[in-house]
């Protein structure tokens, strides 16, 4: 049982080929829709409350076949009965009006466990070659912004009218609106000045890439600080790549050896391209800007976080990411089923022993 402020726990859909990382080390991880399904279900099992899918449109980085987010969220949802499935979709090639009405159908089918994640986009190759529109960044982010209220007035209100740049409504009214209140969740990722702001603003959940405890909470400070302007909350989840073994020597060897076979063309392909749209940023800096080789064997530098070790010691970093005002924990794993379900026999129990060590303490103080 889980309480009102325990850390919550999510994990990557490995919904494109490839795992979560960017190494030829074998890995027991499929793509395909049957294992999916099997491991949405250990998920759910093994106390994981949500499951986010990814979105691509090319092949690159080692990640050649994608399917589809929302349709692929949808085909989880219909096979388990309380996991929570974040869809992740990009303005562009979405308009507000579809999504809307897509996740207001899914939401009445799953009876409220679709969610959305908000991906303002940061490889420009990917958008030119579907010939969408590639805004600069912050224009990017002012996009994702009107998405965002356009979806939240679509599915609060009746004659719904909004004049942006981007979008425009009127008198619009969409039934029957979803299930979830006041409406489906928000999530959206990014680590620059323009991505904490769009988050202060208007979404639910910030994601951000892996960090050190210390600079998460300098990030996750700023947010709450510019929420807290706007008379709202938001809650943040941090990406994490997971090893826990039975030693930490254990646990350090795999990490070593999904390095020392990282896919070089693709690791350095893909840098590329994140430097490109680091440098894009007003302030010079985004997701990657420091990321190093080894950082960016792990798309969304989940090893940063060092949740590597064994379940006594990942539980209590796990910890020290909750006192920083971590809610969640954005999980990868090397072989995603076995790895899943150790974690929920070892390392889950062990979290949520010290979350109560800790209720306790703050009770008695």
């Amino acid at each position: 049982m889980t309480q009102h402020n325990d850390v919550l726990f999510a994990y990557w859909v490995p919904n494109v080929s490839g795992g979560l990382v960017v190494s030829d080390i074998e890995q027991r991880t499929d793509w395909s829709y049957d294992y999916n399904v099997r491991l949405a279900q250990t998920a759910e099992q093994n106390g994981f409350a949500y499951a986010l899918t990814q979105i691509r449109f090319t092949a690159g980085y080692g990640a050649e076949n994608q399917h589809e987010s929302v349709s692929f969220s949808q085909g989880l949802l219909a096979k388990t009965e309380k996991l929570k499935v974040i869809a992740a979709i990009f303005p562009g090639p979405w308009k507000p009006v579809l999504a809307a009405k897509q996740l207001a159908t899914i939401d009445h089918l799953s009876q409220g466990r679709i969610a959305i994640n908000v991906v303002s986009g940061w490889f420009k190759g990917e958008f030119d070659a579907i010939g969408e529109e590639w805004p600069e960044h912050d224009q990017r982010y002012a996009r994702s912004e009107e998405f965002i209220r356009s979806l939240k007035g679509i599915w609060t209100q009746d004659h719904f009218s909004f004049q942006g740049r981007y979008y425009q409504f009127s008198d619009y009214t969409l039934k029957p609106k979803p299930v979830q209140h006041p409406h489906i969740e928000i999530f959206q990722g990014g680590s620059s000045r323009a991505a904490r702001d769009m988050a202060a603003r208007v979404s639910d959940w910030y994601f951000t890439n892996g960090n050190t405890v210390e600079e998460l909470k300098k990030q996750i400070d700023d947010i709450r600080e510019k929420a807290k302007a706007h008379q709202r909350q938001v809650q943040i989840g941090v990406n994490a790549f997971i090893i826990a073994r039975d030693t930490e020597q254990e646990a350090q060897a795999v990490l070593q050896e999904i390095i020392a076979k990282a896919n070089i063309p693709a690791v350095h392909a893909f840098g590329d391209a994140t430097r490109e749209a680091g440098a894009s940023t007003t302030e010079g800096e985004g997701n990657w800007a420091k990321s190093t080789f080894e950082d960016l064997v792990q798309y969304n530098d989940g090893f940063k976080t060092n949740l590597i070790g064994t379940p006594e010691q990942i539980a209590q970093r796990i910890i020290e990411l909750k006192q920083v005002g971590v809610d969640l924990i954005l999980s990868g794993f090397l072989h995603f089923i076995e790895e899943v379900e150790y974690f929920g026999a070892k390392v889950l129990p062990l979290v949520r022993e010290l979350e109560t060590q800790q209720r306790v303490q703050a009770k008695s103080a």
